[in-house]
């Protein structure tokens, strides 16, 4: 299942990059590719499986094959992909722009501290959750205030591509494959919530942090979480039917 799901992240980041070279404009190709595969699988996606089940069911082993390889492609990508530059910064060549970044550095924290088994509970465990659980509306707003609308309707076509691959392409061409690979029940729902949940808040973050101008970024994130609802129940529906969960 682990290794399902990183061949299936890996495949999804290459489709992106293929798609992103029929956009002229360079500048915009490393957040399209960013917004078009990098999931909200750690936050959203946990929530809506909790919703379903009860419990985290197999998110956290998804998360293991796919979220790690999110973060370290997104960071090669928008460094190779930053607008005024030729070619990938050599810093990244030498990982030195993957293994400083935030991201990276926290999950290679909680990986440790799990390994290790240190105690994780009362007072720290509260604090962490209440700033987990604030992270991602925090996010929202500060992309919000950040939004112009101009700039989105100049861009809107990537924006949208990338928008219609989230929600609809990914899901269309693997999801099958998963069910005739034998998945079902949560390991499926995993899957579906990896392949069309909504783009991850981070992505604008990050994009910003790295020279970008943001817009593909947000205009993306608003439209996969207003319209995942949708797509996602549709998805579930269709499943469903079908006797897969």
């Amino acid at each position: 299942f682990i290794v399902f799901c990183f061949v299936v992240t890996l495949i999804s980041i290459t489709i992106s990059t293929l798609i992103s070279c029929l956009w002229r404009d360079k500048s915009i190709r490393g957040e399209f590719i960013q917004a078009s595969y990098r999931s909200s699988a750690a936050l959203l996606g946990i929530a809506f499986i909790q919703n379903i089940y009860g419990n985290a069911g197999m998110a956290p082993v998804m998360i293991i094959g796919s979220v790690p390889l999110y973060n370290v492609m997104a960071v090669i990508v928008l460094s190779f992909f930053k607008p005024g530059q030729n070619g990938i910064d050599r810093a990244v060549l030498k990982f030195k722009g993957i293994v400083t970044n935030p991201i990276i550095l926290g999950i290679v924290a909680g990986l440790l501290w799990s390994a290790i088994g240190l105690p994780f509970a009362g007072i720290p465990a509260k604090a962490v959750t209440s700033i987990g659980n604030m992270a991602t509306p925090m996010g929202l707003m500060a992309m919000g205030a950040t939004f112009d609308l101009k700039k989105a309707s100049a861009k809107a076509k990537p924006a949208f591509a990338a928008t219609f691959i989230k929600l609809v392409g990914f899901v269309a061409v693997f999801l099958p494959i998963a069910v005739a690979f034998g998945f079902r029940d949560s390991e499926l729902i995993a899957i579906l919530v990896m392949l069309g949940s909504a783009t991850t808040v981070s992505c604008f973050v990050m994009a910003r942090n790295m020279g970008h101008e943001g817009v593909i970024s947000s205009t993306t994130i608003m439209l996969t979480t207003l319209l995942s609802a949708f797509t996602l129940t549709l998805w579930l529906y269709i499943i469903k039917s079908l006797g897969l969960v």
